[in-house]
């Protein structure tokens, strides 16, 4: 309700547009889960009522969390996050392979030889979550496992297919690439590298080596558009419960190796989304047209730079990257200055960087001095055209301030004071 967010005087309270980094949950969901505290908090294994009530929740966030991604209930694994999630991915790839290796030890030819005995390798890319990239180091620097990281295109913004499938070696055990980009919003092509995938894998088991696993991080995408694991043709899909309005929860699809049980309550979440996903896409969608056309109204089209627009590329519904060209405006500077906007330059992992602008930008093409002033305003269900009035009105009034500020300070070096 846009009218909470005022005061008693009608002065605008905060703006939230840090939807990307976590969502508030639902008040369906906080609803759902204090019924479940009260009347399900039993061992779900056990007879009594409490624990037939906590079987009849997981086997039902099951249900709708399947619907929710085009899967089956027995396709869902829980966990506690998303990087449990993707860790759980990288470490089941590592053991498919080593299990691999072992049963296909007498396969035919050269490619075969190879990969017997040899390190499992990975392909990701350079614009992933560290949930990802950050094991994968570790993988490589404990002489664990090799990895690719394939660099985005700087004009679209996108993994390219053709370079992530010359990328594959014989000894290649899991491509685990975004589905879409948490900073810039690109909608990166997994099924047609899945397709591609496919086939290669084909010819794989002819010649005796391990199966290539193929891994998408949803996390961005679910809530905000379509997601069907099934036309993705993925092994592996995660699911981050605080990316659309659920509690700090997670889960996997799976229709490849590896099935661990966890816990998650998720069910009145993954429900809205079933029922409502369309009118979320629409109506963010609509909010942050009008956000990225008054910022243009506000501080002209030769001084905004849009990071998150590529030509040929989708994007995520809500996402707004951007910079205010100009010296002294980086990002972090701006927002320090706003008194209503609550917003980030980027992901958490890049937030507390000063300076520095974002990797994941400058692996776009982003120029450096364009990425040091970037902000990223992504937008929610509850998000209006008024709240988008405010803080445009709210960045505006924080740049003046810090141009004004530049100016004093540089009459008084003039001046000697």
């Amino acid at each position: 309700d846009p009218a909470s967010r005022r005061g008693s005087h009608g002065a605008p309270h905060a703006v939230y547009m840090d939807y990307n980094a976590t969502t508030p949950m639902a008040p369906e969901v906080i609803q759902t889960v204090t019924e479940a505290m009260h009347e399900a908090w039993g061992n779900p294994s056990s007879s009594y009522t409490a624990g037939r009530k906590a079987k009849e929740i997981i086997n039902k966030a099951r249900e709708s969390l399947a619907q929710m991604v085009g899967g089956r209930p027995q396709d869902i694994i829980f966990t506690s996050g998303g990087t449990e999630a993707n860790n759980l991915v990288i470490h089941t790839a590592l053991r498919h392979f080593r299990e691999s290796r072992v049963l296909g030890q007498d396969g035919p030819g050269e490619d075969h030889k190879r990969a017997a005995g040899a390190t499992p390798h990975f392909i990701t890319s350079n614009v992933e979550h560290d949930s990802v990239r950050l094991p994968l180091e570790h993988l490589v620097k404990e002489h664990m496992a090799e990895a690719t990281f394939v660099p985005v295109s700087k004009i679209t913004g996108q993994v390219e297919v053709d370079d992530t499938i010359a990328a594959i070696r014989p000894t290649t055990c899991l491509v685990s690439i975004m589905l879409a980009n948490n900073e810039t919003g690109v909608i990166m092509p997994i099924s047609e590298l899945s397709q591609r995938i496919q086939i290669l894998n084909q010819n794989r088991m002819a010649l005796g080596l391990p199966r290539i696993l193929m891994h998408t991080d949803a996390a961005q995408m679910i809530g905000k558009g379509r997601v069907d694991g099934q036309d993705l043709g993925v092994d592996y899909l995660t699911i981050v419960g605080h990316k659309f309005y659920a509690p700090r929860i997670g889960a996997l699809y799976v229709q490849g190796p590896g099935h661990l049980i966890c816990f998650l309550l998720c069910t009145q979440a993954a429900e809205l989304v079933n029922k409502n996903c369309e009118d979320y896409e629409a109506h963010m969608k609509e909010v942050r047209d009008y956000l990225e056309e008054r910022l243009e109204a506000s501080f002209g089209k030769q001084r905004l730079h849009f990071n998150s627009r590529f030509p040929g590329a989708k994007r995520l519904c809500n996402t707004c990257n951007f910079s205010i060209r100009g010296p002294g405006l980086q990002g972090w500077m701006v927002l320090s200055h706003c008194k209503t906007l609550l917003a980030s330059v980027g992901a958490a992992c890049h937030s507390k960087k000063g300076d520095q602008p974002s990797s994941i930008l400058l692996s776009c093409g982003i120029p450096y001095e364009v990425a040091q002033n970037a902000l990223r305003l992504s937008v929610g269900r509850d998000t209006t055209k008024e709240d988008v009035d405010i803080v445009v009105e709210d960045l505006k009034q924080s740049v003046a301030q810090l141009e004004q500020n530049r100016v004093t300070q540089r009459s008084g070096v003039r001046t000697g004071n």
